[in-house]
């Protein structure tokens, strides 16, 4: 194995593992020695390949931007209808984030909490392409007749953010009950009623 290799392993064992520090433990709970523990090396070797907590921090912002980001632009610009469109975009990024989990808290609680403008303008970035994304979505589901040609698109890409929080919530409290395709249903249902 590479040595490049051999570092972006460790890289993601480390990102992968201050999610599940905060998934399971909060985000209170994440500090070097506890991430350290957790990967199973040296404090000192967490920072060999990050220099700093913002680094893995904006490791996982480019992740989000890479991964995530990615797909839901691949979803929006397919040959499925509006209705297919909006049913892919939430359920991969209902996946995205239930893989994930503890990013939403992350991104949030650091970005604001930090007061880092990189962190910020990341986080922004992201979450004004999924509006502008979802609100694509929705004026070509108009244009096509088949929702209600009053819908703001700009307004119900706003509702659609409530999803994410929706998600975080359930994770939280109801983690063992969640299933991920009566979740995406659910929401779809919830938001398609939106759109009549």
């Amino acid at each position: 194995m590479t040595k490049k290799k051999s570092t972006e392993i460790r890289k993601n064992q480390i990102k992968k593992a201050v999610l599940e520090i905060i998934s399971n433990e909060g985000i209170h709970s994440l500090s070097t020695r506890n991430l350290a523990k957790k990967v199973g090396f040296s404090e000192a070797a967490v920072f060999r390949h990050f220099k700093t907590k913002r680094d893995i921090l904006l490791s996982i912002m480019n992740d989000v931007k890479s991964d995530l980001m990615l797909k839901l632009k691949d979803i929006t610009s397919s040959d499925l209808s509006a209705k297919e469109k909006l049913f892919q975009f939430l359920c991969n990024h209902v996946r995205y984030l239930i893989k994930n989990k503890g990013i939403t808290i992350l991104l949030f609680s650091e970005a604001a909490h930090l007061n880092d403008s990189q962190l910020k303008q990341d986080l922004r970035e992201i979450l004004e392409l999924q509006k502008k994304l979802v609100s694509r979505i929705i004026r070509e589901g108009i244009k096509n007749g088949e929702w209600n040609s009053t819908t703001k698109p700009e307004v119900f890409s706003t509702i659609y953010m409530g999803v994410p929080i929706t998600l975080n919530i359930e994770l939280i409290l109801n983690p063992d009950k969640l299933k991920l395709n009566n979740f995406c249903k659910k929401m779809f249902y919830l938001l398609l009623k939106t759109l009549k």
